[in-house]
């Protein structure tokens, strides 16, 4: 059997699975389409979560950026991670507990304000979409393989599918097709993973393998990979990093951006109570544990394989002939996303880093320059083809990827579509609409959001996680906040809420569009995105955290110039932070 027809078999199977849970679980009411009607067993929902957790970033790019970057990129896993753990235990329960539907309706309920229900529905849908256009990229990059399409077609079928287990079940089907996507991912993930760990290592726990001793050279793994990057110009491994300031910022932007996403909050209001909210945060934490201990392994062995698939006998000095190139590196050319170019007419591949430090060494070899290219989104999925895995693996690792990217499309979706038809319309604009005019409204706008995506996925600004970080820093900077003040500050008011999220959101928008090119203020001359061009070598991807700062600020200065809030909203805030029942969803 062809490894095409493989591919389709464990794709094709798992779309059909998705679909089916969709009419089993077809949302019959606006209940059932936001929180699944708010049974949701604890367990599941923590399946459900780690599915919407682990996007096409943490699958396909996370462990792309690792390799390519090493420790310096190990912030994305560090900072995802500790976000969790940020949601888990301080919004989690206590918006459980006020028992609202969306993000946008408990930023509006509690700052007594329409108008603040109206910005958190801006900050929460500009985040969202940024969110999703990283998935819909991740989907292209896998679909573009492994069926054999172009990458814009691959898109289109993503969101056909997306589409009909979305828009039909809402948030019930949601759930139940996100524990098969878990299953999927997870399997796909580590079985992969486990043959590369013991085909390098001997160790089948890649965790261990990670530690273990390279068995060609006798040397321990990462010494083995830093030997060989080294000696073409890249930075070791294992290199610490320069700018502190910028790591820290970078990882607390992606902490409390993690914490503001939408998506995944709006899962803890789909159990019947607190105690099950909490119980969710911590199987979703063991769900996602599984693959985040095994995305570093993954992602140095992935480097390591690359190298040494180049350089076969370990050394810099016989690059692979270009007509020689395995069957892998033929394959992904096809789709754009790995490219060769001979710039010495050589006929081999020289791939090294072509930095002004390596230069003198590089020309005394005789090189003219970096003459490959690999995405870095491929690394993950292309790694089975580079260990010469079989055919079924492949097919496994590709309906793995595919279930990392539209599990949590659906999830953003449904919350852009849930601030459209329930904080928008039912909000604002038709008050006095009937449930059954909420529920098409809710499909309807989800059915836009997931042509938007699509459309906006076709040109994405960035690799997947890149685009994912910009969305953390966008939230982090105008939801975080205001759900902290909102839960822990009785003194926060509507003014300083509003002003506090427009200002972080602004600020953040604004130093993101400056350096990626997309707005132009007079001076800058469109000022290069990078380190040397950055305020104080803050890149625009940790630039969310001091856009959170100035939300506070700006939030708390305001709040003590103006009116105290009411005191049944103060009494509120108290209720919610010590709760003594488990609370209701309820209908607005």
């Amino acid at each position: 059997m062809s490894q095409f027809a493989i591919n389709i078999i464990f794709v094709g199977g798992s779309f059909l699975l998705y679909i089916l849970i969709a009419i089993w679980a077809k949302a019959g009411s606006t209940k059932d389409f936001y929180v699944a009607g708010g049974g949701v067993h604890p367990v599941t929902n923590g399946m459900a979560i780690g599915a919407d957790w682990m996007s096409a970033a943490s699958f396909i790019s996370m462990a792309g950026l690792i390799a390519a970057g090493g420790y310096a990129n190990s912030t994305f896993l560090m900072g995802w991670t500790g976000g969790y753990v940020l949601l888990a235990m301080l919004l989690a329960p206590y918006l459980r507990k006020f028992g609202k539907f969306t993000v946008p309706e408990f930023i509006g309920d509690r700052f007594y304000s329409k108008n603040a229900r109206l910005v958190a529905v801006i900050c929460l849908i500009v985040a969202s979409v940024t969110y999703v256009i990283g998935q819909m990229a991740g989907a292209g990059v896998a679909f573009s393989r492994f069926l054999e399409v172009d990458a814009t077609l691959g898109l289109i079928i993503a969101a056909v599918v997306v589409f009909m287990y979305a828009v039909m079940g809402g948030m019930k089907g949601i759930t139940y097709t996100q524990v098969a996507q878990y299953c999927v991912l997870i399997i796909a993930y580590t079985i992969p993973a486990v043959f590369i760990s013991l085909q390098l290592t001997g160790n089948a726990l890649p965790p261990l393998g990670l530690f273990s001793t390279h068995t060609d050279s006798g040397l321990p793994i990462l010494e083995k990979l830093n030997q060989v990057i080294t000696d073409l110009g890249f930075n070791s491994y294992t290199a610490d990093i320069d700018n502190k300031l910028n790591m820290v910022l970078f990882t607390l932007s992606l902490m409390i951006g993690t914490a503001g996403l939408p998506h995944v909050i709006i899962r803890f209001f789909t159990v019947p109570k607190v105690a099950d909210a909490r119980w969710s945060a911590g199987w979703a934490l063991v769900f996602i544990a599984l693959l985040y201990l095994t995305a570093p392994a993954v992602a140095s062995m992935a480097r390591l394989n690359l190298m040494t698939t180049i350089y076969p006998d370990g050394t810099d000095a016989a690059p692979i002939l270009y007509e020689e190139r395995p069957n892998w590196v033929k394959e992904w050319e096809v789709t754009g996303l790995i490219q060769f170019e001979d710039k010495n007419n050589d006929g081999r591949i020289q791939h090294y880093n072509a930095s002004e430090s390596f230069q003198s060494e590089a020309e005394a070899r005789g090189w003219a320059g970096n003459e490959l290219t690999v995405n870095r989104d491929i690394l993950v999925l292309a790694n089975p083809e580079i260990a010469n895995l079989p055919g079924w693996v492949i097919g496994l690792i590709a309906a793995g990827g595919l279930a990392a990217a539209l599990s949590t499309a659906a999830g953003l979706l449904l919350a852009i579509s849930s601030a459209v038809s329930h904080d928008l319309i039912k909000g604002s604009i038709n008050p006095n609409i009937t449930e059954k005019g909420e529920l098409l409204a809710a499909r309807i706008s989800m059915a836009v959001a997931i042509v938007v995506a699509t459309w906006l996925g076709a040109n994405p600004p960035g690799f997947a996680a890149q685009v994912v970080a910009l969305a953390f820093g966008i939230a982090a900077a105008s939801l975080f906040p205001a759900l902290m003040m909102g839960i822990f500050s009785k003194r926060v008011n509507n003014v300083g809420a509003i002003s506090g999220m427009l200002c972080g959101l602004a600020f953040t928008l604004v130093y993101i569009f400056v350096y990626k090119g997309w707005l132009f203020i007079p001076g800058t001359n469109n000022l290069p995105d990078t380190p040397e061009n950055w305020v104080l070598g803050i890149s625009p991807l940790s630039i969310g955290a001091v856009g959170a700062i100035v939300n506070f600020a700006v939030a708390f200065v305001v709040s003590n110039a103006t009116e105290e809030p009411p005191v049944e909203i103060q009494e509120l805030v108290e209720s919610v932070r010590y709760p003594r029942g488990a609370g209701q969803a309820q209908d607005h």
